[in-house]
């Protein structure tokens, strides 16, 4: 009995098992209903509910065809802009993609290589050869894979196809760390005190470090998204820091330059969105707010920030237009900003794509960023002029993912969506996502399900709308991260604004846990297994098609139960009346999997006597797992460091490169794995050594014949890189 929501009448009383009198605690008015969750409509599944609200010119011309050289969410929102606009459309696909939605959508569709992105998405060739095959006029690269890659740009201009996006020196000026950071101060954009070169060695380095002050932050002058970064608190950790940092640059981006920076301790992370034509104008689209990550990666943004104030705004995007036009910039783009508690902002990074969370901006401006990229790419000037620009009301973005929140803030789950319905049906909730009821989610691209993104007239409500949106997602077949996001969201630091990038590690220091019961949200809770509970044993007493024989149900007026959750039995007398809940899950047994505020919860529900006769039944003993390996999450065994029978001496493994071939692609604008794989035991035993690669994680192992000696997980990163071997840490 997967997905049932049930509205019940329910008349509960309740408490721990014990001879006192049971108390009264919930009391509603509604009757017994049962109705399976509805599929979402096709028109829902290919088109997210847009609260953007400027319209489109019919005689604006811009372009016949427009290919979108990206996959999923992107895609399927680049699509739809298209189609308002009147422009054909053709999706690119790897071929475990064929049959997906952005696929379906598209006018034309062309398969361009098998599932590693290396060999499909990120594929040039194919995608050039696509686009003469079809005589797209246009592409758009989304975000993530080649969105920022300015040799595909250069390929477009070659063939004279326009590339919805910048110019390739502004790809480039802004690609380099280095060169954006001097860009930028000659801009007269405020920057993060550091060494403006490249660090030459590890003792410079020390020496710089101890110029600036510690902290100090390492990072590589090419690349983003947090890899090759290194926080060093002391001379030894900027010398690793240095070796690791420079390792990294050279296998992830083939360029081992660093700078050093002083490195901001507990910051909020803001960005400005900006919108420049080929005329030199230039606007600033407000900020968002970013702080919520893990390992780099945002789960909940929102628009504008509750920390900003009129003038720092102004600042922050006075700055950032600056910075636009002093690279000639032609699109819409993202500048980043770290900004400390006393509201001094410092440059980080630019942006020169669409973001991943430009639908918030899209929200308070009413701006279509897709359209006034298309628009500008043509070389219509801006319609807008900057004291134009509203904050009308407040939108939040929360990243919902097929993950598992309890590992580490967000491991992977892949697998098959057996029921998927967006809440859509919620006024002021736009869904952009490129999944649909039985959609795979593999171990090839990214985990992401959908963006939810909630708007409202002010904060509070917009968050109302979002906690609303959250209770009746439904998605069913894969582990998501809706209990995360719902803590996130409820928690009494968000709520007042008090964020910074290091919230959850603050927030929750030993992992996410889920959400904590107070008394009367577990007696809601058992209100709910009791109506449930009720529910299916009244309708195991229906008769179906018996209309000749009179049929004598029993009358019960109360229900005697005992509930079991976690390691507590509650006795509880259920009868006529109650409130509206999602049941996940029903087993025999009495064991359910119920959805209660964001947190799925296991229980057991039983009749008394079941109960009592329960205590007779022989316990299952727990599986033996003191010599198995568990990998945290699916992935690609890819390397095997001994053979059975070898011995392990006491002088350190040798260092092992492998080839990217070997490894499943990594999705865009992910975290990908580099560095030094080496054994942490040296011993006579014989061993078994086995490294799992899966996606984010490394798992490496070391047994003897039957007993675990040691397991280690080391979160890694990496950047697609066709031509350099892959260092494994």
């Amino acid at each position: 009995m997967a997905g049932l929501c049930a509205g019940a009448l329910a008349l509960v009383a309740a408490g721990r098992r014990s001879r006192q009198s049971p108390q009264l605690f919930v009391q509603s008015a509604a009757v017994w209903t049962l109705k399976p969750a509805l599929h979402q409509s096709k028109q829902r599944l290919r088109f997210s509910r847009s609260l953007c609200s400027v319209g489109y010119d019919p005689n604006e011309k811009t372009f016949d065809k427009l290919l979108i050289a990206n996959r999923g969410e992107i895609a399927c929102r680049v699509i739809k802009t298209c189609k308002k606009m009147g422009i054909k459309t053709v999706a690119i696909h790897s071929d475990v993609d064929a049959n997906s939605v952005h696929v379906k959508m598209a006018d034309e569709a062309v398969c361009v290589g098998p599932a590693p992105t290396s060999k499909s998405y990120l594929n040039m060739d194919a995608i050039m050869e696509a686009i003469k095959k079809t005589r797209a006029q246009a592409v758009h690269p989304g975000y993530g894979f080649l969105s920022e890659n300015k040799e595909f740009a250069k390929c477009l201009a070659a063939e004279g196809v326009t590339f919805i996006g910048p110019d390739t020196h502004a790809i480039q000026a802004m690609g380099d760390k280095i060169e954006s950071k001097l860009l930028a101060k000659n801009a007269k954009v405020n920057t993060i005190p550091g060494f403006d070169g490249v660090v030459k060695d590890a003792d410079e380095a020390v020496r710089i470090a101890r110029e600036i002050g510690y902290p100090v932050m390492i990072k590589a002058s090419a690349g983003g998204g947090g890899k090759g970064m290194r926080i060093a608190w002391d001379d030894e950790e900027t010398r690793d820091g240095f070796r690791f940092s420079s390792q990294e640059a050279a296998s992830s981006f083939g360029d081992d330059r660093l700078l050093i920076e002083k490195f901001i301790d507990n910051p909020r992370h803001v960005e400005i969105q900006v919108l420049c034509d080929k005329k030199g104008n230039a606007l600033w689209l407000n900020e968002r707010e970013c702080s919520i990550q893990r390992r780099n990666q945002k789960v909940v943004e929102e628009a504008p920030s509750t920390f900003l104030d009129p003038e720092t705004r102004r600042a922050m995007g006075e700055q950032a237009v600056a910075l636009a036009r002093a690279v000639k910039y032609s699109s819409a783009g993202t500048v980043e900003f770290l900004v400390d508690s006393r509201k001094n902002f410092y440059f980080l990074e630019m942006n020169t794509r669409l973001q991943v969370e430009h639908p918030v901006t899209e929200c308070i401006t009413g701006l279509d960023l897709v359209q006034e990229m298309i628009r500008v790419a043509k070389g219509y000037p801006l319609r807008h002029k900057q004291a134009d620009i509203p904050i009308n009301g407040w939108a939040i973005e929360c990243r919902v993912y097929a993950e598992d929140p309890y590992k580490s803030f967000g491991l992977p789950s892949i697998g098959k969506l057996s029921q998927y319905e967006e809440p859509l049906h919620l006024p002021g909730v736009r869904v952009d996502s490129g999944i649909q009821p039985g959609s795979d989610i593999s171990i090839y691209y990214d985990p992401m399900i959908s963006k939810l993104i909630s708007y409202g007239s002010n904060r509070t409500e917009a968050l109302q709308r979002m906690e609303a949106a959250l209770d009746n997602y439904v998605i069913r077949g894969v582990t998501h991260n809706i209990a995360l996001l719902r803590e996130v969201i409820n928690h009494k630091r968000f709520v007042e604004g008090d964020i910074n990038t290091k919230f959850l590690s603050d927030v929750y220091p030993d992992g996410f846990k889920g959400h904590k019961l107070t008394k009367t949200e577990k007696q809601q809770l058992m209100a709910i297994a009791s109506s449930l509970y009720v529910s299916f044993q009244l309708r195991a007493q229906r008769f179906e098609e018996n209309s000749r024989i009179p049929v004598q149900k029993p009358q019960m007026a109360n229900w005697d139960l005992s509930i079991k959750i976690g390691d507590e039995i509650h006795s509880v007398i259920a009868s006529n009346s109650g409130s509206t809940f999602c049941c996940l899950s029903r087993e025999a047994g009495g064991h359910m999997s119920i959805q209660f505020l964001g947190t799925v919860y296991k229980v057991r529900v039983l009749t008394e006597l079941a109960a009592e006769l329960n205590k007779f039944m022989l316990e299952k003993v727990a599986e033996d797992t003191s010599s198995v390996l568990r990998s945290p999450m699916p992935g690609v065994v890819v390397a095997v460091s001994v053979k059975p029978g070898d011995v392990v001496s006491d002088r350190p493994c040798e260092e092992r490169r492998l080839s990217p071939d070997c490894l499943p692609s990594i999705p865009e604008g992910r975290n990908r794995p580099s560095g030094t794989l080496s054994s942490p035991i040296y011993t006579d035993y014989h061993i078994y050594t086995l490294t799992i690669y899966t996606g984010y994680v490394f798992t490496s192992a070391v047994f003897s014949e039957s007993t675990l000696l040691s397991a280690r997980e080391t979160f890694c990163e990496w950047n697609q890189n066709e031509d350099k071997s892959i260092l494994l840490c």
